[in-house]
């Protein structure tokens, strides 16, 4: 009788030791209350609780990865887009994540995503395209100083994806090239501006010495000879031809 009396009995005192002694890893923290109370924060290693009178709520201090879903939004130059992003934190006082706020991991998850619509929001579309480096930066620094009251640290926020309709991806395919008709376009017209510029000074340096026309025009006879072509087109002197005529036109008066 005494035996089946004390089995029941050495049955809850191990069940009671099983609940006080506890293991905590070296990512681990404990908050411990007391009564309903907080306590004091307690670990890693073995922790030895009153039970009852103590319960502890275990948390984990590595960084956490969480995917934050693609958010709908209209960007300031009315372009409907859609965007997710990662977002990188850890807990740095167990104590305010677990006090000062209910499942901390859902309220970071449900702030980032407003954070994400709001200040995506305020820019151009080419703006989340090509300044995506200060558009973390900017997300970052709103969870975080939000987020230093529920004991999180967030390290770091990166925008994954920003997703546009196939009309708009052909009005900037669009847009995109006539980008790049118009800069062919200034090129070309520097590229003649440049020759014409040359021709000008090559033209005042030929007039600086008549001998210097005569050498360039043997020396175009040359290259046209060089071709092969059956018909050799000599240029002459304006000049030249203006006196010739000149002459011409003398001796017919003299005829006369």
């Amino acid at each position: 009788m005494n035996v089946v009396f004390y089995v029941p009995l050495l049955l809850v005192v191990v069940a009671l030791l099983a609940s006080a002694i506890k293991v905590l890893r070296e990512y681990e923290r404990g908050v411990v209350f007391q009564l309903g109370r907080f306590w004091k924060v307690k670990g890693p290693g073995l922790i030895i609780l009153v039970p009852v009178i103590q319960q502890m709520v275990r948390v984990d201090l590595r960084t956490i990865v969480m995917d934050v879903p693609s958010q709908d939004l209209i960007s300031r130059d009315n372009v409907s887009v859609q965007v997710n992003a990662v977002v990188y934190f850890r807990v740095v006082d167990p104590q305010k994540a677990i006090i000062n706020v209910e499942h901390f991991y859902e309220a970071t998850s449900q702030l980032a995503q407003t954070t994400l619509r709001s200040v995506l929001g305020q820019h151009d579309l080419d703006e989340m395209l090509a300044e995506r480096e200060k558009l973390n930066d900017d997300i970052r620094s709103i969870l975080d100083a939000q987020t230093d009251a529920w004991g999180i640290k967030v390290a770091n926020v990166e925008i994954k994806h920003v997703d546009i309709n196939e009309t708009m991806v052909r009005a900037i395919a669009r847009q995109a090239e006539a980008e790049r008709q118009r800069r062919a376009k200034v090129i070309h017209a520097e590229g003649e501006q440049q020759a014409a510029e040359k021709l000008v000074e090559a033209a005042r340096i030929l007039g600086e010495d008549p001998r210097a026309i005569q050498l360039r025009y043997l020396q175009t006879l040359t290259e046209i000879a060089g071709e092969k072509s059956s018909t050799i087109v000599f240029p002459l002197p304006v000049g030249t031809v203006e006196a010739l005529a000149r002459r011409l036109g003398g001796e017919g008066d003299g005829r006369e």
